[in-house]
């Protein structure tokens, strides 16, 4: 909590008023845990700011890049899902670090082909010292892309590629609390404006929210 305070200062992404940094932050993080805004606002009280506001305060805090660490990794399992843009299918790939269980990238798409399959995992091998194991299901779209990139990779239902999966699982445990379907305002922009809320629940996931089997964020694996 206390880093991410600290970034946020040193970014200048808030105004002094009568909010504190630590008030917009907890707040912020709270709605990627799973509560709305009226939640946080009105229902339970924690900050005493209007719906509207707690909003603005997420969509500033998505503007907080925290960059994955660039290291050796083993194995990486690779995985997509589908959900909801205005109405229209969407796809979110995610790629896990099958053994510290760091989520490693994320990006969404209107199309699953081999060329997205391809420029997902280009994203994924920047935060790779080498180049690991790839784990993927039986998806069409995966081998060519993989081959193009000179990739070892291995076709797995369970083990380790489990990993990628139960990230989705919390992913849509959240997102269910609005249908998995993300509301559109306008629809210039939309595709990024969703790729910025998974990047702040990528950042919640990584280093805020205790893994269950972990017993602590995955990203904070060798910190002190």
């Amino acid at each position: 909590m206390r880093w991410l305070v600290e970034a946020a200062v040193a970014k200048g992404l808030w105004r002094r008023n009568r909010f504190s940094v630590e008030e917009r932050v907890n707040a912020a993080l709270a709605y990627m845990a799973g509560l709305s805004y009226r939640e946080i606002a009105y229902v339970l009280g924690l900050v005493g700011a209007s719906h509207e506001a707690i909003r603005q305060w997420v969509l500033r805090l998505e503007g907080l890049a925290v960059g994955v660490r660039r290291r050796r990794r083993r194995a990486v399992a690779v995985d997509e899902t589908v959900l909801k843009l205005g109405g229209a299918w969407l796809y979110v790939w995610a790629a896990v670090d099958a053994f510290s269980r760091e989520v490693l990238a994320i990006r969404a798409s209107f199309q699953r082909m081999d060329l997205d399959a391809e420029a997902f995992l280009r994203i994924v091998l920047k935060t790779c010292e080498d180049k690991p194991l790839i784990l993927v299901d039986k998806g069409p779209w995966y081998p060519n892309a993989l081959r193009r990139l000179r990739l070892r990779w291995r076709h797995e239902a369970f083990g380790l590629r489990n990993r990628v999966e139960r990230w989705f699982r919390t992913l849509k445990a959240r997102t269910r609390r609005f249908s998995n379907n993300f509301p559109v305002r306008r629809w210039r922009g939309a595709l990024e404006r969703v790729e910025a809320w998974l990047r702040l629940f990528t950042l919640w996931y990584n280093w805020v929210r205790p893994h269950q089997t972990l017993g602590r964020p995955p990203s904070q694996e060798g910190l002190t």
